[in-house]
């Protein structure tokens, strides 16, 4: 507890809240204000063309200078995959465990980030202090080593962000917990706890990592053909138990995915990834070997290990073609809009002759708390406030059920959405207006500058197309001087629709000739008025509405 007694504490979610991913949390204490985590989300159905989404720091960069520092609670791309933009933006000191620290490098390289930016390694026993508060650091068993949570020490008591964690009895070494250290924390007094909510609807606890280990072992040894295993590149738990199970079976692994061979190196490197001399091949390689000495690894981001997968099963990929006798071990849990391309290639890899193992069989379990393990948590740190973060708002809301269960009462439970205030003030929670919050979407090297316009434009195409109408005018004689000429895209088949395009260019001329009789007239209005009609036109033709584009030249 900060011996300076705090006059204002608040908290602010920028991101992670009514959503999976873009964690981003804003504690405010006194002037200071502390960033816990920096993530992106990948884009849902609707975002046509989006490559990836990242929360809006509008706040932040109204308020770069009372910045203290960004703090990341663990290795995954929600927690740190838009750092490179944020620190364009906001110029503040980055904490992080080694490896976590590590893996934020490896990205601003890959992102071509200039900044100078100052990296500070911590640990479960760092202290920092600042003007306002200090801050500490706990262990957190989570799918990635080096995980992290983090408490922010004011005079009410500790602010405590958990960042993504599980309870596993079985853990250790990196991903050994410290319950100690929780439990210090409540027994010192949590002001405000902020707890990851992702699995809050499944009951019980979360399955040990250990059951995984000895099913996918079990899989290896039954397996007689090649194995493919699909998984995150920065899933490493699951990686060293693929390692692990392939050493005990005698085979060697090949690895397709370029993000792996990185994350690989770093983790290896640092120690948290063990690897047997020799285990490790090319994929060129694979052939030189008999089947039963074979594992291949289809890794990624986002939705790549399952489209890896899929190419092989339809034979296009370039080094891997499923044949009969393969076993396919699916341990990605696919994100929200992929659950259908995992349907589809899960049919193609058995209509390719491959055995299929997915989470239903063992192979894969949550990096997540389940019900059990959020009130192990809420029990421990015994919070006066609680504040469920970091997933969408049913989980939030299911969480927040929870810890009225174990004893927090229902006013003291704060569901927050983007960009609300949440101001502790004169013994008291209370919402405290909102700030700008949302999501900037990142289209190729454009960062924010597609918006609900463009994706309302992109949407509107991918459902009826575009209809195109070139004309040429001349303003001085007042005629047509060529056209009209229609061009469809994604409307209608032109050759099957000679009648309805011949009825269109009689339109669009009476609509211009009409125009052009008056005695003045503006490009805008004969455009509009082409649109206008056209739209009802193939609107009473077809039942669609394409977005009509007319384009006039001058001579």
């Amino acid at each position: 507890m900060s011996k300076k007694v705090n006059e204002l504490i608040r908290i602010i979610p920028l991101g992670g809240v009514g959503e999976i991913g873009k964690n981003m949390t804003v504690v405010e204490v006194d002037r200071d204000i502390f960033v816990i985590d920096t993530g992106l989300m990948f884009p849902e159905n609707e975002m046509l063309g989006i490559d990836i989404v990242i929360p809006d720091i509008t706040y932040l960069e109204e308020n770069k200078d009372r910045v203290k520092g960004i703090f990341l609670t663990h290795g995954h791309e929600d927690a740190l995959g838009s750092l490179g933009y944020v620190l364009k933006k906001v110029k503040a000191p980055v904490y992080g465990t080694k490896l976590t620290l590590a893996l934020a490098k490896m990205r601003l390289r890959e992102e071509n980030v200039k900044e100078d930016v100052k990296f500070y390694t911590v640990h479960s026993d760092s202290r920092l202090r600042f003007d306002h508060s200090e801050v500490t650091f706990f262990r957190t068993t989570h799918s990635i080593p080096d995980s992290v949570g983090v408490a922010i020490h004011t005079s009410e008591g500790a602010i405590v962000h958990t960042g993504e964690f599980k309870f596993d009895q079985s853990a250790k070494g990196h991903y050994a917990p410290d319950i100690s250290k929780m439990a210090a924390l409540g027994k010192n007094g949590v002001f405000a706890l902020l707890s990851d909510s992702t699995e809050a609807e499944r009951p019980g606890h979360t399955t040990s990592e250990d059951v995984i280990a000895a099913q996918l072992s079990d899989a290896f040894h039954s397996a007689r053909g090649r194995i493919i295993v699909s998984l995150f590149a920065s899933n490493l738990i699951r990686m060293q138990q693929v390692f692990d199970a392939a050493h005990e079976n005698g085979r060697k692994v090949a690895v397709s995915g370029k993000s792996i061979q990185r994350v690989n190196d770093i983790a290896i490197r640092l120690g948290y990834l063990h690897v047997e001399e020799d285990i490790l091949i090319n994929l060129n390689e694979i052939s030189k070997y008999p089947d039963h000495e074979v594992v291949i690894l289809a890794t990624g981001v986002q939705g790549e290990p399952i489209e890896a997968l899929q190419k092989m099963a339809k034979g296009t990929n370039r080094h891997v073609k499923i044949k009969e006798g393969d076993t396919v071990l699916i341990t990605a849990t696919p994100s929200a809009g992929l659950e259908l391309l995992l349907a589809k290639t899960v049919n193609l890899l058995y209509r390719a002759g491959a055995n299929v193992l997915t989470g239903s069989r063992r192979v894969h379990v949550s990096g997540h708390g389940s019900q059990e393990d959020l009130k192990f948590m809420l029990n421990l740190m015994k919070p006066k406030y609680f504040i469920p973060v970091q997933g969408e708002y049913r989980m939030l809301k299911t969480h927040a059920k929870l810890a009225e269960m174990t004893g927090v009462p229902s006013e003291n439970i704060y569901i927050p959405e983007k960009g609300d205030v949440i101001e502790f003030k004169n013994g008291g929670m209370r919402p405290a207006g909102r700030v700008t919050a949302g999501n900037v979407l990142i289209d190729g090297i454009g960062v924010g500058d597609v918006g609900n316009i463009v994706l309302r434009d992109r949407k509107l195409l991918s459902q009826d197309g575009i209809f195109t109408v070139v004309i040429t005018l001349s303003k001085k004689q007042k005629k047509i001087v060529a056209g009209p000429e229609i061009i469809s895209r994604g409307f209608v088949y032109v050759r099957e629709s000679e009648k309805l395009i011949e009825d269109s260019v009689k339109l669009v001329t009476n609509i211009v000739e009409k125009n052009l009789a008056g005695e003045s007239f503006e490009w805008s209005g004969i455009k509009q008025d082409i649109r206008d009609q056209l739209n009802s036109f193939l609107h009473e033709k077809t039942k669609r509405r394409p977005m009509i584009l007319p384009i006039i030249m001058e001579v």
